[in-house]
């Protein structure tokens, strides 16, 4: 495993799991099935409706919490919510988080991040940051914060590199993660030649060169998985590496083509849609 440190010294694993879309049962076992091979990278959320499933596949696994870098993120239904950080404690089952975003750019973000920044600084939380939020919006919180964002989590991969952004985030000291690692499915991306040969000269699947690659360019990984010799397979990345020439060949193929687009519609829908936290299995 390579670790990458924060702006606030908090090391973080750069492969994790991403729990999104999995129901809690399916949460619950990939998480044990990771934890069991290696992975200390979890990532969940209040609106994946499945963070009691996540503690549970935590306690079940039998690695101790403190070797276990455990992610989630606020929604924005709950971001005035004084109880908020607190909840979502309970439900993961653990007295601390190890990194806190805000989901989604939408309703009183402000106020979540005031209480992010809160629990920071009552240690309930290692390290704060920002999921889905433009440059625009970061330099406004940026201008705000009394806690600096450590991460930005945001949609990255071989077709839409982001190469502004990221230009943006390192003047800031501000670390990217990414999901949408492998370009959500897209058989297009997987099936790359060049992803094809090196995966032929490295012995490794196309998916494999795909997070080796975001490795070397900086970015941590969450790719999400309910199947045991997927998740394995996805952090079987730290055992080669790409050289300058191959990274510069992926680099150049960047499309700036997004899976995921924001519309002003979504984040009023978003900030309205209250998800079941408390009726979760």
């Amino acid at each position: 495993m390579e670790y990458l440190k924060l702006n606030n010294n908090v090391e973080m694993p750069m492969a994790g799991l991403g729990t999104f879309l999995l129901s809690p049962d399916e949460a619950e076992a990939s998480t044990m099935s990771a934890l069991e091979c290696g992975y200390r990278l979890i990532d969940t959320a209040n609106a994946y409706v499945n963070e009691k499933a996540v503690g549970r596949g935590i306690r079940k696994s039998g690695v101790k919490r403190n070797e276990i870098f455990l992610e989630t993120k606020l929604w924005p239904s709950f971001y005035e919510d004084e109880d908020a950080v607190d909840k979502t404690l309970q439900r993961l089952d653990t007295d601390y988080i190890d990194l806190l975003l805000i989901h989604q750019p939408a309703g009183n973000y402000i106020a979540g991040y005031r209480q992010m920044e809160n629990a920071y600084n009552e240690g309930k939380v290692r390290a704060i940051g920002l999921s889905n939020f433009n440059e625009t919006q970061i330099k406004e919180i940026l201008s705000l914060c009394n806690v600096r964002p450590a991460i930005l989590q945001t949609e990255i991969h071989p077709y839409s590199q982001e190469k502004n952004l990221k230009e943006f985030l390192e003047k800031e000291n501000i670390a990217i993660q990414a999901w949408y690692p492998l370009g959500h499915g897209d058989k297009a991306l997987l099936n790359e030649p060049l992803f094809t040969e090196l995966g032929k000269k490295y012995g490794k699947s196309n998916a494999q060169i795909i997070l080796r690659w975001h490795i070397q360019y900086g970015d941590v990984v969450i790719p999400g998985s309910k199947n045991p010799e997927h998740i394995k397979s996805n952090l079987d990345i730290f055992d080669f590496s790409l050289t300058d020439e191959e990274m510069s060949k992926i680099r150049g193929l960047d499309k700036k083509k997004r899976y995921y687009h924001s519309t002003p519609e979504m984040l009023k829908a978003y900030a309205e849609m209250v998800p079941d936290v408390d009726g979760q299995k």
